[in-house]
This record gives C-alpha cells, structure tokens and sequence, in this order.
C-alpha cells in the first residue's frame, strides 16, 4: 500500500462503549484533534456496549500523524486493539440530503 493513497481505516476493540467513545472524542476536541487534518469522513457504528470506528483518509501518513494524540488517549481509557487500513479504490459521494420544510 503506498503512503500517500486515501486509505479506509477500521477500527475495533472488545468493549469498546459508548462511555469510552464519548470520552475519547471529548478528549480529542479537548486537545484540538476533534476534526485532524487529511480525515475526509468519521463513523462510529454498532451496539453501544461494542462500538466500532471506522474512517476515510486522505493517506496513511494523514493518520499517523494523528495517532500521536490519538494513542496516548486510547491508553489512557485503556482502549486496545489495532487499525486496519485498506487501499481505497474509488469514492463516490451521493447527493447531500435536504432538509424537509414541514
């Protein structure tokens, strides 16, 4: 995978609640990281008691940048387990959706 290729990150760690989650997004803002640089697109999806994570990069080198704050915070809510980066072939970015007036 080169370096510098839009990569989907998928993250997953046992037990990882929407208490921790909560918890790591506040501390990102908190350190200015809330919305890093070279992150096109952020989900947290699944059972709240087994949250999964899983985002669209610019490049791998976007992320790494931001995993040094990212993981000093992971381990300190005692957050585990390893990213997985897939090379992105292609995106294609459906119609915004509009707000219905009522």
């Amino acid at each position: 995978m080169e370096n510098n290729m839009p990569v989907l990150l998928r993250f997953t760690s046992p037990g990882f609640t929407a208490e921790k989650y909560d918890e790591t997004v506040r501390l990102l803002e908190e350190a200015g990281q809330g919305a890093p640089a070279g992150r096109a697109y952020h989900v947290c999806w699944g059972p709240k008691d087994n949250l999964r994570v899983s985002d669209i990069w610019e490049s791998k080198e976007a992320f790494e940048k931001f995993s040094q704050t990212l993981g000093p915070i992971l381990d300190k809510l005692d957050i585990t387990g390893e990213p997985e980066f897939i090379e992105i072939y292609n995106i294609i970015e459906g119609a915004k959706a509009a707000a219905i007036a009522t």
